[in-house]
C-alpha cells in the first residue's frame, strides 16, 4: 500500500482529482513584510501580490491612500525590485513648494532664469534620469506644471526654466496622492489626460483600521527600532487594548509617533502603561461608551456582556472563557481590558 511505505500519496490522491475534472489550490505562505513594509493582514497580501507582478514593468504607477499609510515606502519597494535599482531613486512632495520652485526643483534652471538664479541647476527629473522619480502629493500640483510632467511621461522630453532647447530623460515616474483624482478631474482641477497617463498600474493603500492584526505587528518593530541597543520596551495587555480600538487618523506614522512618544516617556521602565498614551487616544476609548441608539455601541455592548458573563461562568479563567467564545486568549485579554473588565482570578 503506498500509505503503509511510508511516501506520501498526496501527489496520487491529486492526480485522480484532476483527471476527474475537480479543481484544488494550496494554501499560500502569509507574508510578514514586503521591503521595509510590514504588515501581513489579507488586505497587504493582496498589495504585495500586485507589488510582485508590477515591479519589473516599465509603467507608471500611481498609489492612493490616506496621509500616514506608507506610500514612500510602496514607492520605494517598487524601485528595489525594478530593473533601475541601481539607478537613482529622487522623491518630491508636489504640496512643499510653491509653483516656480517647483517647477525649477523638477525641470531645472538656467542662470539668470529670475532673480537669485546664479548659476545653471539641473532639476530631479536629470537626477533621476535612468531611475525613479517618485512625486508625492501629485494632486497639488498645477494645471501648468501638468503639462510640462504630461510631456516627459509621453516624450521623454522637458525644457528647464530660462533655456529654449529641450532635453531628454529615461525616467520611471510613481506618482502619490491622498486626493480624489477623478472628481478633480470632473471639477477641472486635474488635466484628464495627465490622469490617464499616470493611472497605468494604480495602488490603493489600505488605511491601518482596515489591517487586521497588523497593529501587533508595527507595535513590535517600532518598539525594537527604538530600543537603541537596550532590551525593547513592552506595551501593557491595557494599553495594547487601547490602541486596537483607536481609529488611526493618522494611520502608520501617527503610530509610529505615539510608540515613540511612550517610549520616551516611559523612562526606564520596562512596561508601558496605558497612563502614558496621548490623551486623544484615551478620550476615543471613552467616547464609545456614548450613544446606545449607534451601531457600533449596542454590537460592543452586547459583545462585553458576553465576555463579562462568560469570565463570571468560568470565574475569571481567560482560558476557558476564551474556549467557550471561541476566540483566541490574546484577543479576550485585549477585549477585557477594552472594556474593563479584568478581575482576579477566584
Amino acid at each position: 500500500m503506498i500509505a503503509e511505505s511510508g511516501l506520501s500519496c498526496q501527489p496520487f490522491v491529486e492526480f485522480l482529482m484532476l483527471a476527474a475534472g475537480v479543481t484544488f489550490c494550496h494554501s499560500l505562505a502569509v507574508r510578514a513584510a514586503y521591503g521595509a513594509i510590514t504588515g501581513q493582514s489579507s488586505a497587504m497580501q493582496t498589495l504585495y501580490s500586485l507589488l510582485e507582478r508590477i515591479a519589473l514593468s516599465e509603467s507608471t504607477v500611481l498609489i492612493q491612500g490616506e496621509n500616514g499609510t506608507g506610500k514612500e515606502l510602496v514607492a520605494r519597494a517598487i524601485h528595489a525590485d525594478s530593473a533601475r535599482n541601481d539607478r537613482p531613486f529622487v522623491v518630491q512632495n508636489c504640496s512643499a513648494l510653491n509653483d516656480n520652485l517647483l517647477d525649477s526643483e523638477l525641470f531645472g534652471h538656467r542662470k539668470g532664469a529670475f532673480t537669485g538664479a546664479v548659476s545653471d541647476r539641473r532639476g530631479l527629473f536629470e537626477a533621476a534620469h535612468e531611475g525613479t522619480l517618485f512625486l508625492d502629493e501629485i494632486g497639488d500640483m498645477s494645471p501648468a506644471l501638468q503639462v510640462k510632467v504630461l510631456r516627459v511621461i509621453q516624450e521623454g522630453t522637458f525644457i528647464p526654466v530660462g533655456d529654449t532647447s529641450s532635453r531628454r530623460v529615461d525616467v520611471r515616474l510613481i506618482a502619490a496622492t491622498n486626493r480624489d483624482l477623478k472628481a478633480m478631474v470632473a471639477s477641472g482641477e486635474f488635466r484628464e489626460d495627465l490622469f490617464y497617463r499616470i493611472h497605468v498600474i494604480n495602488l490603493a493603500i489600505p488605511p491601518l483600521r482596515d489591517r487586521e492584526g497588523d497593529l501587533e505587528l508595527l507595535v513590535d518593530r517600532f518598539l525594537a527600532s527604538h530600543a537603541r541597543g537596550r532590551a525593547a520596551k513592552k506595551l501593557s495587555d491595557g494599553c495594547m487594548a487601547l490602541l486596537c480600538g483607536y481609529f488611526w487618523p493618522g494611520n502608520v506614522r501617527e503610530l509610529e509617533n505615539e510608540i515613540e512618544r511612550l517610549v520616551v516617556l516611559a523612562g526606564t521602565s520596562r512596561i508601558i502603561d496605558e497612563s502614558l498614551l496621548s490623551p486623544r487616544i484615551r478620550d476615543a476609548a471613552n467616547r464609545r461608551e456614548g450613544n446606545p441608539r449607534s451601531l457600533t455601541w449596542a454590537v460592543e455592548n452586547l459583545e462585553r456582556e458576553m465576555i463579562a458573563a462568560a469570565l463570571e461562568r468560568h470565574r475569571g479563567n481567560k482560558t476557558q472563557a476564551a474556549r467557550e467564545l471561541e476566540v483566541s486568549r490574546r484577543n479576550l485579554i485585549r477585549l477585557v481590558h477594552k472594556y474593563n473588565l479584568d478581575r482576579p482570578r477566584q
